[in-house]
């Protein structure tokens, strides 16, 4: 062996190639040895390849510098990817997406550098000429590399390489950054690919070949390399790390998007515009942000509301943005405003938008401020392999599953935050389950839910893995089998939530965990539980009785209308003398002014005078005017006030659920629907039910993260109980002007 093959391994790539070429005779000009490829530092690790290429000019006599050149690279013991080319035939190779990523890195190792510079610049210019056609082609390739490797953050045996987050991740992203489209350069991605580098080079020493997979027993051997203090330290540094890389990856393609879909030519205004979304925030170029003179001291929830916003947009929630308000921000008081809890609501039910926010969270330590007990299982490896991702992902994908499932339950604010909390005990000592109940009731009275919501999720939490259970290992037909379960689960409503929950957490551990046996099966068993329960019978809580304005008894055409104001809004109350339809053009008013509705409740009153049509309604708005309200109600009952559209479902929008609740009451029809909050619902059910000639006895709207859930008591003219085809004229009614 030479001399220069007994180099040790720590002797630099670049000084060997150096070497090798002067030692080959290699010419002064039109030739040039140039490294290719983003993965290389300069040090030879112990078992990395070279990837060179020999670039020429198309008149250059290269001799057998070739055959020459490679013989002392082969003689080093080193993997060697060579090859040679004129300028020419390296841009035609280049029509391969992987050589062309390669040469975007070119390195000057030895020979011409002003070839080496001729070269790289023709690649730059060529990559960013043909940029728009060329990284549609590029997010494919790595979305199909993403499908196959798993996330490094996240995977049970990661690829520090190929793997989303990895080391092919960040050469990506360098090559965004080379079209000049969007900026991806941040000091947080040179350090985590050094730092990629660095991990790779101790796997392959362990390994002893070059691999990029990081086995279970390597973790322990590589804390000790990388001066960790355990496996479970290495596994949290290598996983962070990943997880930056990747959410860096994440948002810099959500712009590249943004721009490839401007039509080419159109130029971006210097300063953003601001568009208003809610109460301080705008969005910007398709990332929420904080309007103009906003003061994230004043308000203890805007990053939950920011977050919610951005989440249920599918918008990019501004890492900047993020970050000043974990900076700035004002502590959230306990317990916490409605604003907030309604906002963490949304965010949670937010679907395919929940992820990359709640990474963003994640990445400036947002989530610790609303939910410090997220640090215990922060990139906590699952100890079962069932599970695909580490547990604060599961739980986040959890939440993402559950969400899907929100038409199925009538409390769906107490079915997310059970996924958010369902695995928090886990990183204990002890089952974590047993543990997670007191941390989940700690958490949900913190969030100012009541001290009843409060036990229902720390029972959800307790008993969150009891049904599958059940239902995989004991008989879901033996007595016995539905006794124990519902030992624990007393109620329909606990049954219900738990069914969901059962359902959301299978699906976000792996497909496996879910499959149509194993839903059968706990179908069987709740179905057997349900029987067990019986109809369980909610009638109309009587309200209580407000006196009559004087107004209103003298005039039966007159309607009353009062505000009063408070911390989360207002409270409107409508008195008039009942009829037919009253509902209905109380919230066709509400609708006319575009006032959202969170939550109402009707009743009716009698006493010597007559009948009257009470409702309460909940508004965001503590300014509205009551008098401009009564003067809208009167414009909707003359028939001169135009009242805007429903808004049509968009696609892929769960569709609207309607039910008939045969035993809930002897002496009215209850209606129970189930959709998504949009403007004008309230309206379009009760105007749907007024034009059938039924009157609503009583009705119950709330609003519950992004999903109506409203009850209506129906009766015929006359306190009659409609007949069954009539309920199911009535439910068909109101499903089809629903959309669904």
């Amino acid at each position: 062996m030479t001399a220069l093959g007994r180099r040790t391994r720590a002797a630099s790539a670049d000084e060997l190639c150096r070497e090798a070429y002067a030692a080959s005779a290699g010419p002064d000009t039109g030739v040039a040895l140039v490294a290719v490829g983003g993965y290389g530092r300069g040090e030879l690790a112990p078992h990395s390849d070279l990837d060179v290429v020999l670039v020429h000019d198309d008149d250059a006599d290269l001799g057998d510098l070739g055959r020459t050149l490679w013989y002392p690279l082969w003689d080093s013991g080193r993997r060697l990817d060579h090859s040679v080319r004129s300028l020419g035939e390296a841009l035609e190779a280049a029509a391969d997406l992987r050589v062309a990523l390669g040469l975007l890195d070119a390195r000057h190792l030895a020979g011409d550098p002003g070839l080496s510079l001729r070269l790289r610049t023709v690649m730059l210019a060529d990559w960013r000429r043909q940029a728009r056609t060329r990284l549609p082609e590029l997010k494919a390739m790595s979305r199909k590399r993403h499908a196959v490797t798993g996330e490094l953050a996240h995977a049970s045996v990661p690829d520090v390489k190929e793997a989303e987050g990895g080391l092919r991740d960040a050469g990506v992203l360098k090559a965004l950054e080379a079209s000049w489209l969007v900026d991806a350069s941040t000091p947080d991605l040179e350090s985590a690919r050094l730092q990629l580098l660095d991990v790779r080079d101790e796997v392959q020493d362990l390994a002893g070949r070059p691999a990029d997979r990081i086995t279970p027993e390597m973790w322990a051997p590589l804390a000790e390399r990388l001066e960790l203090g355990d496996a479970g330290a290495a596994q949290r540094h290598v996983r962070s790390l990943g997880r930056r890389v990747a959410h860096l990856s994440r948002l810099t393609w959500r712009r590249t998007d943004m721009v490839l879909a401007r039509p080419t030519g159109e130029r971006s205004r210097r300063t953003p515009a601001l568009e208003p979304i809610a109460p301080g925030i705008a969005l910007s170029r398709g990332e929420v942000v904080l309007d103009t003179g906003v003061r994230p001291a004043d308000d203890p929830t805007l990053l939950l509301r920011a977050a919610a916003e951005a989440a249920s947009r599918d918008a990019v929630l501004a890492p900047t943005t993020a970050a000043r308000l974990v900076r700035e921000g004002a502590e959230l008081p306990v317990p916490w405003p409605a604003a907030a809890r309604d906002a963490l609501v949304r965010l949670l039910a937010s679907g395919p938008g929940l992820l990359p926010v709640w990474e963003t969270l994640d990445e400036v330590d947002g989530i610790e401020t609303f939910l410090p007990e997220w640090e215990q299982i922060r990139l906590l490896p699952h100890a079962s392999a069932v599970h695909r991702f580490t547990v604060d992902r599961h739980v986040v994908e959890t939440c993402a599953a559950a969400g899907a499932l929100i038409r199925g339950v009538r409390r769906p604010d107490l079915l997310l935050v059970a996924a958010l909390l369902h695995d928090i005990g886990k990183g204990s000592l002890h089952d974590h389950s047993v543990a997670g109940e007191p941390l989940a009731r700690k958490v949900v009275t913190r969030m100012g839910f009541t001290d009843l919501d409060a036990e229902v999720v720390a029972s959800l939490v307790r008993w969150h893995l009891l049904l599958v259970t059940l239902a995989t290992t004991r008989d879901p037909d033996d007595p016995a089998t539905t006794a124990e379960l519902l030992a624990h689960v007393p109620d329909a409503a606990s049954l219900e939530l738990l069914r969901a929950l059962t359902e959301a957490d299978a699906k976000a551990a792996s497909a496996a965990a879910w499959t149509s046996w194993r839903a059968s099966l706990v179908d069987r068993l709740v179905s057997r539980a349900d029987q067990a329960l019986g109809a369980e019978p909610t009638s109309a809580a009587p309200e209580g009785s407000l006196p009559v304005p004087e107004s209103v008894r003298r005039d039966h055409e007159a309607v009353a209308v009062s505000v009063e104001p408070h911390d989360d809004g207002a409270t409107v109350t409508v008195v008039a003398a009942d009829r037919v339809g009253l509902l209905a053009d109380v919230a066709g008013g509400l609708a006319a002014l575009r006032m959202p509705v969170k939550a109402a409740r009707a009743w009716a009153q009698v006493d010597a005078d007559g009948e009257w049509g009470v409702s309460a309604w909940e508004v965001p708005d503590a300014y509205l005017d009551a008098t401009v309200l009564r003067e809208r109600i009167g414009r909707v009952v003359d028939g001169t006030q135009r009242l805007p559209d429903l808004p049509a479902r968009p696609d892929g929008e769960l569709p609207p659920i309607v039910e008939v609740r045969p035993d809930a009451s002897r002496a009215s029809l209850v209606l129970e629907i189930r959709t998504s909050d949009r403007p004008g619902v309230v309206h379009r059910v009760l105007t749907t039910l007024a034009r059938l000639g039924l009157t609503v006895a009583s009705a119950h709207v709330s609003t519950l993260g992004p999903q109506a859930v409203d009850v209506f008591y129906v009766q015929e003219v006359g306190g009659v109980r409609p007949s069954e085809e009539r309920a199911a004229e009535a439910a068909h009614a109101v499903r089809t002007a629903l959309g669904g």
